[in-house]
């Protein structure tokens, strides 16, 4: 299946480093030949890349690898196709707007019989199970909160409860961000770590890269990097329980008050 790559930070910051590793593991490490692509929110608006190449050999990559781009909010994907053909219109992540912000998802599963979820506002572009996995959640939530936008306590809600219905069709790990929080979904495998001071070195898994935080960072900085498996060999990542929905914004996890 594909994997899921994410930040939330407290403060801009690039994610050059996970990013390397992630790539590799896009035909280099891994099988995730069937695309990739990388979204970047940047105060109301959202810088995306994608390329249907394998991301361990796109030149697009290789430009997101070395153009320090900062963001409190990033959502990244590589694609090992289950459902619909290897396309740039099938790559993710997929974007729409509501309640004028930009939405950004990206789904790490297979999904069975999206097709009767479809009618509504939002219509997927491309053939995948996961874009209409997307559009079906935003009909849902639109529909919910006809007059506007709602309190955090209020989309979670519903958000939860449409989650939890749309697991029993498949996996569904995923990934949705709106530029103020990370929503992270585990269906069967996601990990987090959130590195804060005193920060220290990490060594890539997928690639023999190392960065010391410490020379790189102020000690208010707070990170969160969300990712389907460990990204690093030297620190401690926390798996998501299935069936969990965590809410990330300024680099941690955030409770929702009833």
């Amino acid at each position: 299946m594909c994997q899921l790559l994410g930040m939330n930070c407290n403060v801009p910051t690039d994610i050059c480093f996970s990013f390397e590793g992630f790539c590799a593991r896009g035909g280099k490490t891994d099988e995730h030949r069937d695309g990739w692509g990388i979204a970047f929110f940047e105060g109301k608006a959202c810088r995306m890349f994608q390329d249907a190449k394998p991301s361990a050999i796109s030149p697009i990559a290789d430009l997101v690898k070395r153009y320090p781009i900062k963001s409190t909010n990033v959502i990244a994907h590589i694609r090992k196709a289950t459902q619909g053909d290897i396309r740039l219109e099938n790559c993710h992540p997929f974007r729409r707007e509501m309640w004028g912000n930009y939405w950004v998802f990206a789904h790490n599963g297979n999904l069975i019989d999206m097709n009767s979820e479809l009618p509504g506002f939002y219509q997927p572009i491309g053939q995948t199970d996961s874009e209409k996995a997307f559009c079906y959640l935003l009909n849902i939530l639109r529909r919910s909160f006809a007059d506007g936008k709602p309190t955090l306590t209020q989309l979670y809600s519903v958000l939860k409860q449409t989650t939890d219905l749309m697991a029993e069709k498949g996996v569904f790990n995923y990934l949705l961000g709106n530029g103020e929080y990370l929503f992270a979904h585990c269906s069967t495998h996601l990990h987090y770590i959130i590195r804060s001071s005193p920060f220290s070195q990490a060594h890539l898994i997928d690639e023999d890269l190392t960065v010391d935080f410490q020379a790189l960072t102020h000690p208010t900085d707070r990170v969160a990097v969300i990712a389907t498996t460990p990204l690093t060999d030297n620190e401690v990542w926390t798996p998501i329980q299935p069936g969990e929905l965590i809410i990330f914004r300024d680099g941690a996890p955030i409770e929702v008050k009833s």
